[in-house]
């Protein structure tokens, strides 16, 4: 006879919620790993309280939890990798049927909702709306997309780190891309994940990559390499605005709109605002000519780590070592005194700072001989 979760918790079934809730508790405190108790039997009897929180009466067996988990796990990495190839080979066929049903219902302008992905990783439901958008609900875990209008995103966005064949890639030949509501859902863009919007902004919420080591194939011993999974969003003629990024991503846009930087991350823009106190570990800002850099955060130096590199278009590399040295966070008060003086593009804002791309670009590196008065002369920046 199959043993019920109620038969795990000791109790009859029909038990109301506090029977339950009481019985896992009692049961919790004797086998405990803390208490002295058997690990696996915990996990056994935690396991039956969360099922029964949800009306289920039987546990899972063998052949549910394999199709039930997110990706399968064998005894090599051979196996792992040939199960989660079949896997992500499933979810990028599913999304290029996903991919005709959306376009096909663009050239007729019809609704429509449909389920598409996989039960072992998880469904979502894509629905065309009537004013030509594309709604997406549920995680997005594997294969390409492309639509030409804007979509709208009620789930996170990941990729397939055990292939590079069945990569998320997702493309929005106009409109916008949107998440609702990204940083009260904490929906967030990783682990390799593209996207690319051709004329249009982006809205989302954390952006993360991966950055991990792997044993030498070779076999040598204490050798490893480094692999990555870059993410990449990209709105060249638009915006993005995020939250934090961090650990091996890349942003691309005419305008980026960032809380906090960490971590190796390469942000491409001609306007880049900063909310946040922290850009550090390695990030490189490529700043286009005519554009500038705007600190929001007061005197936000601190968070600011001198190894990272600013690129100006014209090929010139600025360490943000010398520009912090340069004390630029005084400039706000100077900028004051001296507004006439600095011309049109030398704004500053709030209680942060901007440097613009001509400030940088005639940021001199060696300090001047004989002391002179304004921080246009002090600080190496020409007034032309």
């Amino acid at each position: 006879m199959v043993e019920s979760n109620y038969d795990i918790l000791g109790i009859v079934e029909g038990s109301t919620e506090k029977e339950i809730r009481d019985a896992f508790r009692r049961l919790a405190l004797q086998y405990h790993a803390d208490r002295g108790g058997e690990n696996e039997q915990f996990i056994k009897i935690k396991q039956a309280y969360e099922d029964l929180k949800i009306g289920k009466k039987y546990p899972e067996t063998n052949i549910e939890k394999i199709k039930n988990s997110r990706v399968y796990s064998g005894d090599s990495e051979a196996d792992v990798r040939k199960k989660n190839q079949i896997l992500g080979q499933q979810l990028y066929k599913e999304m290029k049927t996903a991919e005709e049903w959306a376009a096909a219902l663009n050239r007729t302008n019809s609704t429509a909702t449909r389920l598409f992905g996989s039960k072992t990783l998880g469904e979502i439901e894509l629905e065309r709306k009537a004013n030509g958008a594309l709604s997406i609900k549920g995680n997005f875990m594997a294969g390409s997309l492309s639509y030409d209008g804007p979509i709208i995103m009620q789930g996170s966005i990941t990729s397939p780190s055990w292939t590079e064949e069945f990569r998320t890639n997702i493309h929005l030949t106009k409109g916008d891309f949107k998440f609702i509501n990204p940083i009260e859902n904490k929906y967030k863009i990783e682990n390799g994940a593209k996207i690319l919007v051709d004329n249009g902004d982006v809205v989302v919420g954390n952006i993360f990559g991966r950055k991990f080591r792997v044993e030498d194939p070779e076999g040598r011993v204490g050798v490893f390499q480094i692999q990555e999974h870059r993410t990449s969003v990209s709105a060249p003629n638009g915006k993005i605005i995020a939250e934090n990024v961090a650990n091996t991503v890349s942003l691309d846009a005419d305008t980026v709109i960032v809380l906090n930087v960490e971590d190796d991350v390469r942000i491409s823009a001609r306007e880049i605002l900063f909310y946040g106190g922290k850009l550090t570990y390695d990030s490189v800002i490529e700043l286009k000519e005519g554009g500038s850099i705007r600190f929001f955060e007061k005197f936000s130096i601190q968070g600011l780590s001198g190894d990272a590199i600013i690129k100006l278009e014209n090929g010139k590399q600025i360490r943000l070592f010398d520009v912090k040295t340069k004390k630029i966070k005084d400039l706000s008060d100077e900028f004051v005194a001296n507004k006439e003086s600095y011309g049109k593009d030398a704004t500053m804002v709030g209680n942060g700072f901007t440097v613009t791309y001509d400030m940088l670009n005639n940021l001199s590196k060696k300090s001047p001989k004989k002391q002179k008065t304004g921080w246009v002369s002090r600080f190496g920046f020409s007034r032309d």
